[in-house]
């Protein structure tokens, strides 16, 4: 394997795909199959649609693991593999191809999308049940994981870009999929438009690739990489980190996600868990032969992965919705990853290893808050729960399994690959390390209040409600999940995550860290305990009001209002924006509208008084030519003499 000084390893030309590999494109075909029959089949494949829809990922899951078998068997230089479907487009000199490519990165997250995405679907066979479009939900759901998969397996920017706004289309049909609800169809508009900006950004960005290198294939710009302008690739670098924050959820572009919890319960696990969210950490870690001649990109990748970090964290203290809180939580845990891959060689890998365990814990814990949902009438205020660790045994204990999880209990999955992140940022800035270090306490504060007011306390159920446990199809998919929320850690074992990337993302780098690596895994751990004693007092010791409490701190109230994301984007974009436009439609109106009106008006005027001449009286026409005749005589002898 061949590495540059800077730690980039080049992207080569990939072999071309044969046996087994040759069927890389049928990982995609599967679920973009079901999408077309589920969507254009109608109410014909009502009855057994979700069934096809829940079959279709499952088959690219089985696919995936052979894949991965067979890469397994390959020496590591010989672990990227090509497929080129078609010639897609070819305009003077721009040529892309329909080309994917596999290798150690790719066949990760297929097995993560496909995986998770599988029991997504089969946990939806149930709590779909009862709704009348179930079979449009499937397609939908197919259509997502066909275009997330596209934008794993493209090999050049423009292929990854189709998946990309394909994600964006799916994720806009799911979170709206309740349409008949205002608040559903307005978060769904909130996503998509929040989104369109990301996506101008990352349009820009692939613009500027054919411009600079003549390529957007990703080896041709790596191998060129270095002949670049450092400006050239800062903006390369900023416009795509602009795309992953719409993608991913980060400041600035970050007012979407907690809205998008409007869609259904499987959609926010899909999302927020081993999909959408996490494209922009993927695109990151992919474009790491960028980053590595753009320091300053660099550097914002880490700042905005920090501030999101924290930002995210702290939503998630104030919400009482079970959703909200956990899509806070989500906000922060990309922060984590960004923050990984904003370091360099020295995180690519773990904000990766952070992505999967994340995929896993996350994903148990909203289907976990699905089927308290579901025990609970559809009520996701967690002030009306309490106690139902009894009623719904199975959920509670997968669910635990998740918290334990993402507060980096020792041992746990969360554990492992959160203070990897932290090592390596405290490696390289004890300031970013300790900012790290304070995210990790809160999520254990926020994650234990989510837990004790859900599970523990008194019961404050509403009237009529009787919780009950969920049906095998919902709880199976949850004690999966759950088993990988507590093995997930198993991928660092012997460093083999590190080593397997090591391929696309180049070996760890030698770092000295400011105290030993055990001394910093009991300080987060320390840290952690404090969150959760904290939380424990001020929840779990003391009555849970029904309503929120009024008298409040500012920060509680900033956070309640999601620290006023939606105030800033209103004041900064929304109705400068609004400003604009009435402008522009005034001047429209009464500048070009009024020069081109007036100039017709004026001709109008002129026509209107030259046609009072016209009476329609011989005589009066007779006169006319007599008075002409004269001053026409009159002039000619005026002339002479």
């Amino acid at each position: 394997m061949y590495v540059l000084e800077t730690g980039v390893v080049p992207v080569v030309a990939p072999e071309s795909a044969d046996g087994v590999f040759s069927l890389l494109w049928l990982i995609i075909a599967l679920p973009l199959a079901g999408a077309a029959i589920l969507l254009l089949g109608g109410r014909y494949t009502d009855r057994w649609g979700h069934w096809l829809g829940t079959a279709m990922p499952i088959g690219s899951f089985i696919l995936s693991v052979v894949l991965l078998v067979q890469l397994l068997g390959r020496e590591e230089e010989e672990r990227q593999i090509g497929q080129h479907l078609y010639d897609w487009i070819q305009v003077g000199g721009l040529d892309v191809g329909a080309d994917l490519l596999y290798d150690p990165l790719a066949a990760l997250f297929l097995l993560l999308i496909t995986g998770v995405g599988s029991l997504i679907h089969v946990y939806s066979i149930a709590y779909m049940e009862h709704d009348h479009r179930r079979r449009r939900f499937f397609g939908y759901l197919n259509l997502f994981v066909a275009a997330m998969l596209t934008l794993i397996l493209s090999a050049n920017y423009v292929g990854l870009f189709l998946g990309w706004e394909g994600v964006g289309l799916a994720s806009y049909l799911l979170i709206g999929f309740w349409q008949h609800k205002d608040s559903a169809a307005k978060a769904a508009k909130k996503a998509f438009v929040i989104n369109r900006v990301g996506d101008m950004g990352m349009a820009t960005a692939i613009f500027l690739a054919f411009v600079t290198f003549g390529t957007t294939d990703f080896a041709g710009i790596s191998a060129l990489a270095d002949q670049a302008p450092e400006g050239t690739m800062t903006a390369f670098g900023i416009l795509l980190l602009v795309g992953a924050c719409g993608k991913s959820a980060q400041v600035p572009l970050q007012a979407w996600l907690l809205d998008a919890m409007e869609g259904p319960t499987p959609v926010s696990a899909l999302i927020h868990a081993a999909t959408m969210v996490t494209a922009g950490v993927y695109l990151i870690v992919r474009s790491n032969f960028v980053f590595e001649y753009a320091p300053t990109a660099q550097t914002c990748v880490i700042v905005v992965a920090v501030v999101t970090l924290l930002w995210g964290a702290v939503i998630g203290c104030a919400k009482d919705d079970i959703k909200k809180a956990l899509a806070g939580s989500t906000m922060s845990q990309i922060g984590y990853m960004m923050l990984g891959a904003g370091l360099g060689p020295a995180g690519y890998a773990f904000a990766i290893f952070h992505l999967i365990t994340h995929g896993f814990f996350k994903a148990n814990m909203f289907l976990g808050a699905g089927s308290v949902m579901h025990a609970m009438d559809d009520d996701v205020d967690m002030r009306h729960y309490g106690v139902l660790n009894k009623a719904l045994p199975v959920t509670f204990l997968t669910f635990a399994m998740g918290y334990l999880a993402i507060i980096g209990f020792p041992g746990f999955s969360g554990f492992w690959s959160k203070d990897k992140i932290i090592e390596a940022a405290l490696a390289e800035n004890w300031l970013i390390g300790i900012a790290a270090m304070i995210g990790a306490g809160v999520t254990a504060f926020y994650m234990t209040r989510l837990m004790v007011m859900t599970f523990f306390t008194e019961k404050r159920w509403r009237k009529d409600v009787h919780p009950h446990e969920s049906p095998a199809l919902m709880t199976v998919p949850l004690i999966v999940l759950a088993a990988l929320s507590v093995l997930g850690g198993l991928l660092l074992l012997n460093g083999w995550i590190v080593h397997w990337l090591e391929p696309v993302t180049g070996p760890e780098p030698e770092h000295e860290l400011p105290i030993p690596a055990l001394a910093i895994t009991a300080l987060v751990t320390l840290v952690v305990a404090i969150g959760v004693a904290v939380a424990i007092v001020l929840v779990q010791r003391r009555p849970v009001p029904d309503t929120p409490p009024t008298d409040v701190s500012l920060v509680v109230k900033a956070a309640r209002a999601d620290l006023y994301g939606d105030a800033i984007n209103d004041g900064l974009v929304v109705q400068p924006g609004r400003r604009l436009v009435t402008g522009l439609f005034a001047f429209d109106r009464h500048g070009a509208d009024g020069a081109f009106m007036g100039g017709g008006g004026a001709i109008a005027a002129i026509g209107g008084q030259l046609r009072k001449v016209q009476t329609g009286y011989v005589r009066s026409y007779a006169l006319s030519v007599l008075v002409g005749v004269l001053i026409v005589a009159v002039a000619m002898l005026a002339v002479n003499f």
